[in-house]
């Protein structure tokens, strides 16, 4: 059988192997917490030996943030999927802020979150967190910017978007061993209209979600 032939499966096969290590590491994350979330786990959780684990992903670290990377990737494409179906005008705000606060209450968050505890006290975790979170801090924020449909040009766009990330995150920690709904839901009513205040154009330009006709 020719190399060429042979190659590609073998690819898919280690493709495969890897989405299953990542995704069975973010579920361990989130059902048993770092301390629990052992590659051994993860591997027997996968269905992979500790063989193939351990020559995809060589420490616990580089595990866990693949883990986190690959997800955060995936619900990014997931995110701009169902903004795609969001109405133009007033009510697209309110519908953005409701999809980043349902992400800032997901499992991903939940795993993200046992990994931001873990690195304060985990040296090789902190070196591989801190880049890894910086990065994903900026294209969330860029994220967002474009599910708004604003020009983060105009003084204090950046910084009210920034805001609205920032409060979204606290209450996905204040969620996490609470119901905590019904507050979430009057704050991010409040929030809503201060965002559309601080995001409505004062130049003519047109409003979040509003194109000019």
């Amino acid at each position: 059988m020719p190399v060429a032939s042979t190659r590609v499966p073998q690819q898919e096969r280690s493709r495969a192997t890897q989405a299953r290590l990542l995704e069975a590491t973010v579920e361990c994350l989130v059902e048993h917490g770092w301390s629990g979330t052992t590659t051994t786990v993860v591997a027997a959780r996968a269905g992979v030996s500790r063989g193939a684990q351990l020559h995809h992903y060589p420490t616990k670290a580089a595990l866990v943030t693949a883990a986190v990377t690959h997800l955060t990737e995936l619900r990014a494409v997931e995110l701009r999927t169902e903004a795609e179906a969001l109405p133009a005008g007033p009510q697209r705000l309110d519908r953005v802020v409701d999809l980043l606060a349902a992400a800032f209450t997901g499992p991903l968050f939940v795993a993200a979150l046992e990994l931001w505890v873990a690195a304060r006290t985990d040296p090789e975790l902190r070196d591989a967190l801190v880049p890894l979170e910086a990065r994903v801090g900026r294209e969330m924020h860029r994220l967002t910017v474009a599910l708004l449909d604003v020009d983060e040009r105009r003084p204090g766009v950046r910084e009210a978007v920034q805001a609205t990330l920032d409060l979204l995150r606290g209450l996905g920690v204040a969620n996490l061993l609470s119901d905590d709904s019904a507050r979430r839901t009057a704050l991010l009513h409040a929030w809503k209209r201060q965002l559309a205040t601080l995001l409505a154009p004062d130049d003519g330009a047109p409003a979040p979600g509003r194109e000019r006709h």
